[in-house]
């Protein structure tokens, strides 16, 4: 008897396949390339960290906790928060620890989208954020930021909002600009949601990567924008452990509410050793205080190297990216580019159109620079060649 073929099964994302990042990394690994496309660190974590997650398990504390996350790291985020933002959130009812940045990204947008409602999200952007909202039935109205400057663009934002408008997505710093907003971002921000229903998903993961003396504007800060967010960030991004899968989410009680109806289905909870060993970890602002500095060192050494190539590196003003525009070099399309780089230059990059819906070029490519000073002094010397 043979066997019975595997039934036809209609998928929830039929556009999705392979991504360029998994392409790349592949590549640079058959070619011997540096990879500075990967986005995460190529270094370690403080070793007290790992100290503090090993005590924490050799204490016996690896059961399962608390749905919306252990207190004592609750306590420690809603801390932070309010000595950085000024904004108090209620470890209680208004703070929850999640599986990573990704995962808390798409349970706010299940939690608060339904079918056929709209939500906003700012090309070029992570590329999760359409994907979630598909699965949520929900429409992504995609909205470019100003190219060049990849500054918000409030007037075609505004025109973007109709009634079925849901929410909309906002990364700052920004992935793969490397942008940020300012405050007068945000005061415009909340005068133009002023008198909708629309919520805001706050993406920002790589709030204490902000430069040059600059404060991270979160939307914690205002107390208008506050009411209406869900704000997301990552301890993976911030303590270089983003294999952790750890990250949280801050919102009012309401929105935290039906949050947390989707995520004890999606998730449950969160490894109970690692939260806390974050949470005493961070007792030590520095920990995350100090972060600005040492990424503002790795910009600058590999900003001073680009300079010797015919790569003109645009601004970075937040995260851990560095976008180049590659128009003196050549005018293959942008993916093409990044594929010649890393076979023939042995650099890997991600092309800028890849976080675009149908992509859009303009021959800019992004590098990762959280890496060893080792490993960016290797990939600027092959990058000289250019």
């Amino acid at each position: 008897m043979s066997p019975s073929p595997t039934p036809p099964v209609t998928s929830r994302l039929p556009q999705v396949g392979t991504t360029i990042f998994t392409v790349m990394s592949a590549l640079a690994q058959q070619h011997g390339a540096v990879n500075l496309g990967q986005g995460f660190p190529d270094f370690d974590c403080d070793p007290r960290l790992l100290d503090a997650v090993n005590a924490a398990m050799r204490a016996g504390l690896n059961q399962y906790p608390p749905m919306a996350g252990v207190p004592v790291l609750r306590e420690a985020v809603a801390a932070k928060i309010a000595a950085m933002y000024g904004h108090v959130y209620d470890p209680g009812d208004e703070i929850t620890i999640t599986a990573g940045a990704t995962q808390a990204i798409l349970t706010a947008v299940l939690a608060i989208v339904h079918p056929g409602d709209e939500v906003i999200v700012l090309d070029p952007c992570y590329d999760s954020y359409g994907p979630n909202i598909e699965l949520a039935g929900g429409v992504a109205v995609h909205v470019p930021l100003v190219p060049g400057t990849f500054e918000p663009d409030f007037e075609r934002i505004g025109s973007a909002i109709t009634p079925r408008t849901r929410a909309i997505i906002v990364n700052t710093p920004h992935n793969p600009s490397a942008t940020v907003w300012s405050a007068a971002h945000m005061r415009q921000l909340a005068q133009l949601l002023r008198g909708t229903d629309v919520i805001v998903i706050a993406d920002e993961v790589y709030e204490h990567m902000v430069f040059d003396g600059q404060p991270h504007q979160s939307v914690a800060r205002s107390p208008e924008l506050a009411q209406r967010s869900f704000v997301v960030s990552s301890f993976g991004k911030t303590y270089h452990v983003t294999g952790w899968k750890v990250g949280y989410v801050a919102a009012p009680a309401a929105l935290t509410a039906e949050f947390r109806k989707v995520h004890q289905f999606n998730v449950f909870t969160v490894n109970t050793p690692m939260q806390h060993g974050l949470a005493g970890f961070m007792a030590d602002a520095s920990s995350h205080l100090g972060l600005p500095a040492f990424y503002q060192h790795k910009r600058d050494l590999f900003r001073a190297g680009l300079a010797a190539t015919r790569l003109r590196a645009l601004d970075t003003r937040g995260s851990y990216f560095q976008c180049v525009d590659y128009s003196a070099v050549s005018d293959l399309r942008e993916a093409d580019f990044c594929r010649w780089l890393t076979t023939e230059i042995g650099v890997a990059a991600i092309p800028l159109s890849a976080f675009y819906q149908g992509g859009f070029e303009q021959r800019i490519a992004r590098f990762c620079f959280a890496k060893k000073d080792d490993t960016l002094h290797l990939a600027l010397e092959r990058l000289a060649r250019l």
